[in-house]
C-alpha cells in the first residue's frame, strides 16, 4: 500500500502541484483587462484633478499677487510632457485594437 501511495505521489501529485503553480505564475504575471480599465479610469481621474489644481492655483494667484506656485511659474512643458507621452501610448494602444 505504501508503494502505491509513493508512486501516486511522485507521478501524479507532484507534477500536478508543479504545473498548477506554473500556470498560476504565468497568469498572475500579466495585467488583466479589468486592471487595464481601472488604470485608465485612474488616469482620467488624475488628469481631471490636475486640471482642477491648475484652476484653483490660477484663482488663488489672481486674488493674491504674492502667491506664485511652482506649477504656474514653470507651467506646462516639463509638467505636461509625461502626460502627453502617456496619452500618445494610450492612443497607439487603442489604434492597435
Amino acid at each position: 500500500m505504501e508503494d502505491v501511495f509513493a508512486i501516486v505521489a511522485i507521478f501524479i501529485a507532484l507534477p500536478w502541484i508543479v504545473l498548477h503553480y506554473i500556470t498560476k505564475w504565468k497568469t498572475s504575471a500579466s495585467i488583466t483587462t479589468d486592471d487595464e480599465v481601472l488604470l485608465e479610469e485612474l488616469y482620467n481621474l488624475a488628469k481631471r484633478l490636475d486640471d482642477r489644481m491648475d484652476t484653483v492655483e490660477r484663482l488663488v494667484a489672481s486674488d493674491n499677487p504674492e502667491f506664485r506656485p511652482a506649477r504656474l511659474v514653470h507651467n506646462s512643458e516639463a509638467d505636461n510632457q509625461q502626460l502627453r507621452e502617456l496619452e500618445q501610448m494610450m492612443a497607439e494602444k487603442k489604434g492597435a485594437l
